[in-house]
């Protein structure tokens, strides 16, 4: 078969055996194109030395020397060219200990995590399918290159990445490759908290992120999750709820959109519920205060997975206010002064969780509630559209207004500029400079 590269791509390739070394694209690209994806990357293997590849390319950056990468460069476009290689011993399960270049590729490719990343394709040669890549594709398969235990001794994050490839491509994992998964589900401790986020994330925002349930099933989130099987042994004896809490999230997680932000907020929305959990004398389960216990423990998670500090905050505060309750919003005074606190550029990501929440509970008066989230939505139209009032930025007058009238600088200013938010928020038609100033003269009277 044909598959089509990038012209600089093929270039380099060429390039190489026009100076007599065997080169090809390898791994993720050849899967993706193969399957009628768009790779992300085109990356190169070869027999030549870097030396030698840096010697045919006029423009080239040391990437990754020592283990034998080399970038070459045309324009903006870059390609990682690495010479066919023998790792050596993993002691720590994470990277060799030495690496050896050899100019044989069946050597280089049995080195590789999974059979549909251990192929390569030139345009000379076509596809190089050593271990049945083609046919797992087919069957849609993840397995291991040769001895599983062995690939995941060498590195431990590929038992995570086993599953984020099984939630991206929709495949499910091959009965042996799956055992020695559970079997060195242990040494994920190894791994940087950086790795694996990153294949968590991959997971959680790709077509199938259900499939963190294989996770949970093999052992797995227990060494890099084990919130959620706290959530996963909780249950919810509630008339609003059919799973229990890990079930729950995971339908939540389904439903929302595929963003990092979205889909962490809903994987963890509900995180406070195993710590809140009562139970009442009819047996019903209650989780007073999950939101905020919740938002707790959401940020030692995100913080614990080295996530940055803007998707930390909107999703601590996606968590925090996912359950706050519809009807003290019904009333559009009482909707303006929730909007306050929450900032109205929030409340879009309120409507996704709480849409996502509600999708993944029982029926029980669930058109009622989804009534009210129309209702909501219409009221926050209304408001925005009406230029409504509010921040104390928004008001007609400011401190130096306030300080005009005689009053000191200090907390004294923030209080009645507050007090006058108050009100203006219940009748917004008040929000105008008089008016506001009058109000503040009663104030400082008293």
């Amino acid at each position: 078969m044909e598959i089509r590269m990038p012209e600089n791509a093929k270039k380099v390739i060429e390039t190489l055996e026009a100076a007599g070394y065997e080169a090809y694209i390898v791994g993720g690209c050849v899967r993706d194109s193969i399957l009628g994806r768009e790779p992300g990357d085109w990356d190169i293997t070869t027999a030549a030395r870097p030396e030698q590849v840096k010697a045919l390319f006029r423009r080239t950056i040391d990437t990754g020397i020592k283990h034998g990468t080399v970038t070459v460069m045309f324009g903006k476009e870059a390609y990682e060219v690495t010479t066919y290689r023998v790792d050596g011993e993993y002691s720590d399960h994470r990277r060799p200990d030495s690496v050896e270049f050899t100019a044989n590729l069946e050597e280089d490719l049995k080195r590789r995590d999974f059979t549909i990343n251990a192929m390569a394709y030139s345009p000379s040669a076509g596809v190089i399918d050593l271990f049945g890549g083609m046919d797992d594709l087919d069957n849609k398969v993840i397995k291991a290159v040769g001895d599983p235990l062995a690939r995941f001794d060498e590195d431990a994050l590929r038992i995570l990445r086993a599953i984020r490839f099984a939630g991206q491509l929709d495949f499910t994992i091959e009965r042996d490759t799956r055992k020695a998964m559970i079997l060195r589900a242990q040494f994920l401790q190894d791994i940087s908290a950086e790795r694996i986020r990153v294949e968590l994330d991959k997971l959680l925002t790709s077509a199938h992120p259900e499939k963190l349930m294989e996770a949970y099933v093999t052992g797995i989130t227990a060494y890099i999750l084990p919130e959620f099987d706290r959530m996963m042994e909780q249950p919810q004896n509630n008339p609003y709820h059919k799973y229990n809490v890990g079930v729950h999230s995971m339908e939540a997680v389904k439903v929302i959109e595929p963003t990092t932000v979205c889909r962490w907020a809903a994987l963890l929305h509900d995180v406070g519920k195993p710590e809140c959990h009562t139970m009442d004398e009819n047996g019903i389960d209650h989780f007073y205060g999950h939101n905020e216990k919740g938002a707790e423990i959401a940020r030692k998670v995100l913080r614990r997975l080295r996530f940055d500090n803007e998707t930390t905050d909107l999703v601590c505060k996606m968590v925090l206010w996912h359950d706050y309750g519809l009807g003290e919003m019904l009333k559009k005074t009482t909707f303006r002064k929730a909007l306050s606190r929450m900032g109205a550029d929030f409340f879009p990501y309120y409507i996704k969780i709480r849409r996502a929440d509600m999708a993944a509970q029982s029926d029980y008066k669930l058109e009622e509630r989804r009534g009210s989230i129309e209702h909501l939505e219409k009221l926050y139209q209304e408001i925005t559209d009406a230029k409504d009032c509010l921040t104390i930025k928004q008001l007609a007058i400011n401190g130096k207004d306030l300080i005009a009238l005689g009053v000191k600088p200090g907390k004294e200013i923030g209080d009645i500029l507050q007090e006058l938010l108050n009100q203006v928020l219940g009748s917004p038609e008040l929000n105008n400079r008089e008016t506001l100033l009058s109000m503040a003269e009663s104030y400082i009277r008293k």
